[in-house]
């Protein structure tokens, strides 16, 4: 079984999520594709989401081909490859931006190897706290999984709302920081409604794990996130993020903002 003890590092989203829970408050986690739409000004974007006030960001290493990912971040991911992204240089944005939240490694696990064996380190240095691979199950590869596991920053693992009750409790004593359950099957993209099995997927998941739980895919609006956010303790958005920031940082930072409000109404 993979260790879940943490760190100086791995710590920050632990904390991050317990004193939200004192606050009776839901955590706004937003998702940018790293070097989208620019390298420079991701650096940009990550200082308005904060003062819009994010809880923690996920950062996506741009990959060649991303499966999981709907077209808005598949455009997003080629747009800032084009501009020479790698995960070296998504460290330098996180180092550079230097922010007072939690940030997440969001990466297929390609880019991850690729870097060696010292990159979770190196991503601690640069100011992460943990780190989300979308394209490793757990059970698959028990040898990666516990070098994750008990590296310097937080696993936080991927729930399906298809994962029987066993795998959930499999899942959460392998992971940390927090659960990221999305909401539906398929890629991610913006969406207009809950899906009728969430609520059921969220009592399932508490059920299995005692760490906090953000449901992400499909949140498009302040509405879905004020409905989505009574359910959980948080959520992530990341298309509906990643398509407002092509147009302008402060329409990233507007929307944002809109959605830290109707989380804190509900």
């Amino acid at each position: 079984m993979v260790s879940t003890s943490a760190t100086t590092s791995s710590d920050a989203l632990r904390e991050r999520f317990a004193a939200l829970a004192r606050q009776g408050r839901k955590a706004l986690v937003p998702y940018i594709t790293a070097g989208h739409p620019s390298p420079e000004r991701s650096v940009e974007l990550l200082r308005a989401l904060e003062a819009a006030g994010a809880d923690a960001i996920e950062i996506g290493v741009p990959f060649s081909d991303p499966l999981a990912d709907g077209p808005v971040i598949q455009a997003s991911s080629q747009r800032a490859l084009e501009q020479g992204m790698t995960l070296d240089r998504t460290l330098d944005l996180a180092r550079e931006a230097a922010l007072s939240i939690p940030l997440v490694l969001f990466s297929y696990l390609n880019p991850v190897v690729a870097a060696g064996p010292d990159v979770l380190g190196r991503a601690a240095a640069a100011g992460f706290h943990g780190i989300l691979i979308t394209d490793l199950p757990v059970g698959v590869d028990a040898k990666r999984e516990e070098w994750l596991g008990t590296g310097p920053l937080a696993f936080v693992r991927l729930v399906a709302p298809t994962t029987p009750d066993d795998r959930m409790r499999e899942i959460g004593s392998h992971g940390s920081g927090f659960v990221y359950l999305i909401s539906r099957l398929g890629v991610t993209g913006a969406r207009d409604d809950v899906p009728d099995e969430l609520p059921g997927t969220i009592s399932r998941l508490r059920r299995a794990t005692t760490l906090p739980i953000c449901v992400g895919f499909g949140i498009s609006n302040a509405g879905l996130a004020k409905r989505i956010g009574a359910l959980a303790d948080g959520i992530v958005v990341g298309s509906a993020i990643v398509k407002a920031a092509g147009e302008s940082i402060d329409a990233a930072a507007t929307f944002a903002a809109g959605l830290r409000a109707a989380l804190d109404e509900g």
